[in-house]
């Protein structure tokens, strides 16, 4: 079996066969000659359906992720309501993360609850909690490990097993791992969903999402929503995205030991009331992610003593760290997820605290972006 970069640099990406071409050329067009009537050629008729630089995307995922199927997106929500129509219907029941993202609550308390879905929020850290949301009619848990943006850990291989039990689908969202940190069908999910637009694009430039399974029946009936919708990448963004994808290794090594450091700064540091990393020994959720995890990951949240507009000073502060949504790219971000991506959730169940940072420690000489946080919090707390 090969190895992760290997993978990543060669999975679904021969060298061209017409010209040699060691990169998978961008194929941008919209439709392909026909060697007659229904005669394709590689099994390519419109781009809608099949194209093959994206194509050559989906296998490479697959591979990362120890799956035998993977479709590409044209964003990580575009996956996520694909895959929500294939597996529910009017009358199903859902479990979510009590600290969800944002988007993925939008979507399932805009779009379709009012299509007849009802949800439960369960704490998926505490099995026991997850088996008390359950109905008769669950058909999904949806997991997100490391959550957004509170990260949360859930452990994915007992979440598997009480999802059998009731015969259920465990959905795991694996954005903030990425595949190089954690592959959670490997511990008994079913499917696991990324917006590639993070970690596995790396560079800001590109949305995209991605599925990843291992059952035939379900990826057929995936492949075919998807082309009825049209929630399709164009050949150029999938492009993009399998060049990230190749430094995913590398470049998850260098966040995870940046994170690492800004989360030892932040601990006990004036004007912190709290850190939130999985690496750290006093997490929660510590054994589990050191469990399931290679490592855990660039994503830091924190909470501010003097509550929101403290937590806004902090924000304002920063020189390195770029006042930004998203996350996963080569450079360092800091938001307010209360006011920013989080602002969905305002009011319900979900609601973050108004005084939580949350961090995306980027791949920056580690020693600025020490400073730069220490500056921004003496600034925001004199």
């Amino acid at each position: 079996m090969r190895g992760f970069s290997t993978n990543a640099i060669h999975a679904g990406q021969e060298p061209d066969p017409t010209t040699g071409a060691v990169i998978t050329p961008i194929h941008q067009s919209s439709t392909f000659a026909q060697d007659g009537v229904g005669g394709l050629r590689g099994g390519y008729e419109y781009s809608r359906s099949a194209n093959p630089t994206r194509t050559a995307l989906q296998e490479c995922l697959a591979a990362l992720e120890g799956g035998r199927h993977a479709l590409a997106f044209g964003s990580g929500m575009g996956a996520s309501d694909v895959l929500l129509r294939v597996l529910l219907r009017p009358g199903d029941h859902i479990v979510i993360p009590h600290d969800a993202y944002g988007g993925t609550f939008r979507l399932v308390d805009k779009v379709l609850a009012p299509w007849g879905i009802e949800y439960t929020p369960a704490d998926l850290s505490d099995v026991d909690a997850l088996r008390a949301a359950l109905r008769p009619t669950t058909r999904v848990i949806w997991c997100e490990t490391p959550t957004n943006p509170l990260l949360g850990i859930a452990d994915i291989a007992a979440l598997a097993d009480v999802a059998r039990s009731a015969g259920a689908r465990l959905v795991v969202d694996n954005t903030f791992a990425s595949p190089y940190l954690q592959n959670p069908l490997g511990l008994g999910a079913d499917v696991v969903l990324h917006s590639t637009t993070k970690y596995v694009g790396g560079h800001s430039d590109v949305v995209g999402g991605a599925l990843v399974t291992s059952d035939e029946e379900l990826a057929e009936k995936l492949r075919f929503t998807q082309n009825s919708v049209g929630s399709v990448p164009g050949p150029f963004d999938a492009w993009l995205t399998l060049r990230g994808a190749k430094t995913l290794a590398v470049r998850m090594e260098r966040h995870s030991d940046n994170a690492e450091r800004v989360a030892e700064l932040l601990t006990g540091q004036k004007g912190v009331e709290s850190v939130l990393y999985p690496g750290l020994p006093e997490h929660p959720g510590h054994e589990v992610a050191a469990k399931q995890m290679r490592r855990f990951g660039g994503m830091v949240s924190f909470t501010v003593a003097g509550g929101r507009d403290a937590a806004l000073r902090v924000c304002a502060a920063t020189e390195i760290f770029t006042l930004a949504e998203s996350l996963g790219g080569v450079e360092s971000l800091i938001e307010h997820p209360g006011a920013m991506t989080h602002a969905s959730v305002a009011g319900s169940v979900l609601e973050v605290p108004d005084n939580l940072v949350r961090l995306s420690v980027g791949i920056e000489d580690v020693e600025d972006l020490v400073e730069d946080l220490r500056q921004a919090l003496a600034a925001a707390t004199r």
